[in-house]
């Protein structure tokens, strides 16, 4: 029986309830106090309820009493444990001993799954709470728990997942941990969401030429099949736009979008990137090893950009792949298999690479099933007052400024001029006639003022922009002399390769440079 008693707040209330409930010889199971509340939990008695109600209204200032579901403690439990039992990814919380001390559905159904897969059935349909963690599934647990989260990658009925681990602490005292696990598919969608800011469309592709209505047309049709499309075009010209909008109109729609761009990571790391590594593959490797891009993409779609500049091992590795889509991991032995669409990408002649023993032959021709060619800027001068209009339009919203215009004689000289970094230059040239622009209205004075800037910036030779009284000290100096130097030269040589032959160091040092001052393409 549980009781609810609103009472005065007067001294010694409590104390007079209490011998109420002594002279009836009830056993008080729990109680909760709060301001002119009290909640009681009764054992089972033969008293009834209304005799406890008789005996408490002779109390002075007992106001009412209710019989009660829960308390307040166990009505929080419940909607806690039934806000817990809703989340999708499995939690398990454990004591300092790593013994099971509660845990969600989704955990419960992932153990009991387990069991039965590893053929075991005498622990299925007993009590779980109690037993050890490392029992149940393959995790290094070190006891005693550091005070430190960490991650690993297991396998759970066959499927991986990322067990991440968070030790409670009380004080100074480890109380345990909370273990959440978190399936490689859900982990792929979220990074897919991380790496788009918005939907990217069909629609999203601007433009009203006939090249640009008739690559809409071929994404469209593509978008329906299963086989792997190489898109060409120079630089800047919208290559994964197009790629995330062949995504976005198939039926893997729901499923990641994955992207990465081979020329901008050594060709160990993106080995690693793409197919992952097993535990112990190398020194400081991740407890459990580390899923790939092929794993995290499953079901989805990858799209592998600059292509050309794959290192011939991993042309060897990414061509065994595409012939019946099983991989292992860096250092693995297990064979695993990936449904995954894959999208690649190129602004070099990868003919004139195969002539020259430089891209594979075979590959080539299992990448290009499909072809997509994104035309230049140059080539449908008729797009342009569409897009730079978009661009407009959202730099000023970006730049928290009035809506600009631009007037005729600008868009003339924007349709005239010949767009070497095509849509990407154009959208620069724009963002800085905006932000440049005073009353809002871009004039051909002010597009002639950003061209101007820009190719200045483009054909100057790098030069210290600090005097001696701004440098701090030689590594200061030494670091923003080359992220200007990086920054000057790579819009020129758009490649790690081709900016470490242009600087006569090692490719390792420019991709680590880069990622170091986050310059990207």
């Amino acid at each position: 029986m549980r009781i609810e008693i609103k009472s005065e707040d007067r001294m010694g209330i409590s104390q007079e309830i209490l011998a109420a409930f002594t002279e009836l010889a009830l056993n008080i199971q729990a109680m909760e106090v709060s301001s002119q509340f009290i909640f009681v939990y009764l054992a089972e008695s033969t008293i009834s309820f209304a005799q406890v109600k008789q005996a408490l209204k002779a109390v002075p200032g007992v106001n009412h009493c209710v019989e009660i579901d829960f308390l307040p403690s166990e009505s929080r439990e419940r909607h806690l444990r039934a806000l817990v039992n809703r989340l999708p990814d499995a939690i398990i919380d454990m004591d300092e001993n790593a013994r099971v001390m509660a845990l969600n559905r989704a955990s419960e159904e992932l153990l009991v799954n387990h069991q039965r897969y590893k053929g075991i059935t005498s622990k299925v349909g007993e009590q779980l709470k109690g037993l050890k963690v490392n029992e149940l599934l393959e995790l290094e647990i070190s006891l005693p728990l550091l005070d430190t989260t960490s991650s690993q990658n297991i396998d759970i009925a066959g499927q991986n997942y990322i067990a991440e681990i968070t030790p409670i602490s009380d004080q100074e005292n480890n109380s345990g941990a909370v273990i959440s696990f978190k399936s490689i598919t859900s982990l792929g969608r979220q990074i897919s969401i991380l790496q788009t800011r918005d939907e990217q469309g069909i629609d999203n592709i601007i433009g009203q030429s006939t090249s640009i209505q008739l690559l809409k047309e071929q994404t469209m049709r593509f978008a329906e099949l299963e086989l792997p499309v190489l898109i060409n075009g120079e630089t800047g010209t919208g290559k994964e736009l197009i790629a995330r909008a062949l995504h976005n109109a198939s039926h893997r729609k729901k499923a990641p979008f994955l992207a990465i761009n081979c020329a901008a990571l050594p060709e160990h790391l993106l080995e690693s990137e793409l197919f992952g590594y097993a535990n112990g593959a190398f020194t400081g490797a991740q407890k459990g090893g580390k899923p790939g891009l092929f794993e995290l993409a499953e079901g989805g779609t990858i799209f592998l950009d600059e292509i050309a500049e794959m290192p011939p091992y991993l042309q060897a590795k990414l061509l065994r792949f595409l012939q019946d889509f099983t991989f292992r991991r860096l250092g693995g032995t297990k064979e695993l298999q990936a449904n995954v669409r894959v999208l690649s990408a190129t602004h070099q002649n990868l003919l004139s690479m195969i002539s020259k023993k430089n891209f594979r032959e075979d590959l080539f021709y299992r990448l290009n099933v499909l072809t997509l060619s994104s035309p230049p800027l140059r080539e449908r001068r008729e797009d342009i007052a569409l897009i730079a209009q978009h661009f407009v339009m959202l730099a000023a919203v970006q730049l928290n400024l009035q809506q600009a215009k631009i007037d005729h004689k600008a868009m003339q000289l924007l349709s005239a001029y010949h767009w070497p970094g095509n849509i990407r230059e154009l959208q620069n040239v724009l963002f800085r006639a905006v932000a440049l622009s005073q009353s809002g209205h871009i004039s051909a004075q002010d597009i002639a003022v950003a061209l101007a800037q820009f190719e200045q910036d483009n054909v100057n030779h790098f030069q210290v922009s600090a005097s001696t009284d701004e440098v701090e000290d030689w590594a200061s100096a030494q670091a923003a002399f080359e992220k200007q130097l990086i920054t000057h030269l790579y819009p020129h040589y758009p490649t790690t390769r081709k900016l470490a032959e242009r600087l006569k160091v090692s490719h390792n040092k420019i991709a680590m440079k880069l990622r170091q001052f986050g310059i990207t393409s």
